[in-house]
């Protein structure tokens, strides 16, 4: 098998098997979390839409442990479930913790000794993995009481002396989310084979 320039082919034997799931994503379409759209409210359609991009990382972390969630992507890269999470967690915190509500919120992983260290601490340890999910969701559950109670969308936070308001900030999530999923549906296809989108 010829290697590539990214560095030597994974053997045939060594790769899981693609699994296809209902509608790629996980659940029965009856038992999905997510939303079927249709929104023509624009605060309840960017709410909704960031709702469901969580809910899919959700979905693409199930039914693994700790080592898959701690799995690297290939060398040499750092990427991990486990670290997407994290990361995200630092994200949440960040737009809307410090920028959107103004608070001294201390970054939870990274520093300036460690710019990475969402990433290069998603080790695979069962307590790593159980306080990620806790502050992730702690993160996720501010930043919905902060947009609920926001009275509009046009409600401004600061971040490097401009200021951002709270409907650019929704579609910067959306979006944030949404290439982070593309990402764990690579890294889950390589855990188990299962696909998704």
């Amino acid at each position: 098998m010829a290697d590539s320039p990214a560095g030597p082919a994974t053997p045939a034997a060594d790769r899981p098997t693609q699994n296809f799931g209902w509608s790629n994503m996980f659940v029965h379409p009856d038992d999905d979390p997510r939303s079927d759209g249709n929104f023509d409210d624009e605060r309840v359609m960017l709410v909704e839409y960031l709702r469901d991009q969580r809910l899919t990382l959700e979905l693409k972390c199930a039914d693994l442990d700790a080592e898959a969630l701690a799995r690297r992507a290939v060398p040499p890269s750092k990427l991990s479930l486990l670290g997407l999470v994290r990361h995200l967690a630092e994200v949440e915190r960040g737009w809307f913790r410090r920028t959107m509500a103004g608070l001294d919120a201390p970054k939870l992983y990274r520093s300036a000794a460690d710019p990475d260290g969402d990433f290069d601490g998603a080790v695979a340890d069962p307590e790593v993995v159980a306080e990620a999910w806790r502050t992730w969701r702690a993160e996720v559950e501010f930043a919905e009481r902060f947009v609920a109670e926001a009275p509009d969308l046009g409600v401004k936070g600061r971040r490097h002396h401009e200021e951002l308001s709270l409907r650019e900030l929704l579609v910067h999530m959306i979006e944030e989310y949404a290439r982070h999923n593309g990402h764990a549906d690579l890294l889950r296809e390589l855990i188990d084979g299962r696909v998704g989108q």
